[in-house]
């Protein structure tokens, strides 16, 4: 796969979480996908996302960076979202946070095999 390639499929994997279009999102994510080296499989990875946009109801992945590098991919992914109750453990209860995640991702015949994500929690602290 092209480094074209590889950006064009990690730009419409965020398209698919930004529309939770759930049923889709197996052709992205690997059957045995591993997040942060704990094997969450695609039905533990979409349950993940979909407990992320229950907490956070106008939840939406913005690229802010993207590196390209077949076959891994990182991207900085910024946050603006009014999370309903706690969000990494903090009170935030319906106040409006801003906050970036670092993540990068290794695909394997064209899916996400592994992710690796760090959060930037202070960021949310900050703002409390």
């Amino acid at each position: 796969m092209t480094t074209d390639d590889l950006a064009a499929l990690y730009r419409a994997y965020i398209a698919c979480l930004n529309r939770q279009d759930w049923p889709e999102l197996g052709r992205f994510v690997d059957d045995e996908v591993r997040h942060n080296g704990k094997q969450l499989g695609l039905s533990g990875y979409r349950a993940m996302l979909e407990g992320d946009f229950r907490a956070i109801p106008d939840l939406r992945f913005e690229i802010g960076l993207l590196v390209v590098d077949p076959p891994r991919v990182a991207s900085r992914l910024l946050f603006d979202c009014t999370p309903a109750g706690l969000l990494f453990g903090l009170p935030v209860n319906g106040r409006r946070v801003r906050f970036s995640e670092n993540v990068f991702y290794e695909f394997r015949d064209g899916r996400i095999a592994e992710v690796w994500s760090v959060i930037d929690k202070a960021a949310v602290e900050a703002q409390l």
